[in-house]
């Protein structure tokens, strides 16, 4: 769908670095390389990461939602032959752990090219990846508690952009929270629900737009969803659903089988 989208529509190029990693290599620290690579090459400030979908795209990722029907997992992704996707789950609505899945798929995009996903060692490359990616270790160590202290650790949440479990356990793995801290500290969580639902606020979820802003650009010189639909040669509300600002939950519409031509040309994402 994205190549119909394409033929019409100017995007990033993407702009991925590769570091590949053994996918048999628990002990490696090139996961953590991997995310400082990446820090660097798209050159991100020190400290927290601000909108991470939007820097995904504006460096030529796209990231969509999944049909609901279809949402089996947190998300995944993928990198074709034509452009690197992030796969959202669209039942996931909350902002913190969306943006860990996001850091998470970007990691695998960096590492892990051409591994089979799933397995253990290869998923926890991509956790580690994206607890160094957003959460650097030689800027947020000296941060952390070693108790769990709640109040310094919500704050830490606000600056950071990160779920109060992510802190937790970037305490542990950089050895500043002892294990038994560390589970006394998750029992406490879930104990008071912590687990399902965090205390303190929660931004919306962050929304992709690429896609969103390509039929809004084509509608604007009269091109409607059901001819973009017809042209990429998928169900309307499948495309709906892959355009989505945010998760759709289904209106079972029909394609509109009338023929139109595309406009002739290109239209710049960034003109607008």
């Amino acid at each position: 769908m994205g190549v119909a989208l394409e033929r019409h529509v100017e995007y990033p190029d993407p702009n991925i670095p590769r570091l590949n990693v053994d996918v048999d290599d628990e002990d490696s620290d090139l996961p953590e390389q991997a995310a400082r690579l990446l820090r660097e090459h798209w050159g991100l400030p020190v400290g927290p990461i601000g909108h991470l979908v939007r820097i995904a795209e504006n460096n030529g990722i796209l990231v969509v939602y999944s049909p609901v029907q279809a949402s089996t997992v947190d998300a995944y992704s993928f990198d074709n032959s034509h452009r690197p996707t992030v796969v959202l789950n669209p039942a996931k609505n909350d902002y913190f752990r969306q943006r860990f899945d996001v850091a998470h798929e970007l990691g695998h995009l960096v590492m892990h090219l051409d591994a089979e996903p799933g397995g253990r060692i290869v998923e926890s490359h991509a956790h580690r990846f994206a607890a160094e990616f957003l959460m650097p270790a030689e800027e947020i160590a000296e941060a952390l508690p070693a108790k769990a202290n709640w109040r310094i650790l919500g704050s830490i949440k606000e600056e950071w952009n990160v779920s109060l479990q992510s802190l937790l356990y970037r305490a542990r793995s950089l050895g500043v929270m002892s294990d038994v801290t560390y589970k006394n500290a998750m029992a406490y969580l879930a104990s008071r629900g912590w687990r399902r639902q965090e205390p303190g606020p929660s931004p919306a979820p962050e929304q992709p737009s690429l896609f969103a802003k390509s039929v809004e650009i084509l509608e604007g010189v009269g091109v409607s969803e059901a001819e973009l639909a017809q042209d990429a040669r998928v169900p309307l509300e499948l495309f709906r659903t892959i355009t989505a600002r945010q998760p759709r939950w289904g209106e079972h519409e029909v394609p509109d089988k009338k023929e139109k031509a595309l406009p002739a040309g290109v239209v710049s994402l960034f003109a607008s």
